[in-house]
């Protein structure tokens, strides 16, 4: 009969999701919301996609194209300057083969 002991002396961590695969579309909240005058908006593709990411005004003008290319399966964050634009709301929406989202931020100075 015999004993083993284990000490753990560098413990590894393991995160909970594999940051380079993604399962599905989606488009998560741009953060921080309100901001001034950057924010960050992440977005996940499952598959090799065409992905356009662009910011509208209220009115539905365009202000700026995030995105404009082909995307490998993943996830992917974007800043959005807002520097040059005047407080308000403004809309964000992707198309990515068949999924479209759109979402709202807002921009305070």
């Amino acid at each position: 009969e015999f004993t083993i002991t284990f000490e753990v002396t560098n413990p590894v961590n393991v995160p909970k999701e594999n940051k380079l695969l993604a399962d599905d579309f989606k488009l998560y909240q741009n953060y921080p919301n309100p901001f001034n005058p950057t924010t960050s908006i992440e977005y996940s593709v499952p598959s090799n996609e065409y992905v356009t990411l662009k910011v509208y005004d209220i009115l539905g003008n365009e202000v700026a194209t995030l995105v404009n290319e082909q995307k490998e399966s993943g996830n992917y964050t974007v800043n959005f300057d807002g520097d040059k634009l005047s407080s308000g709301l403004y809309i964000y929406k992707i198309q990515a083969g068949n999924f479209n989202k759109v979402r709202k931020m807002m921009l305070i100075k």
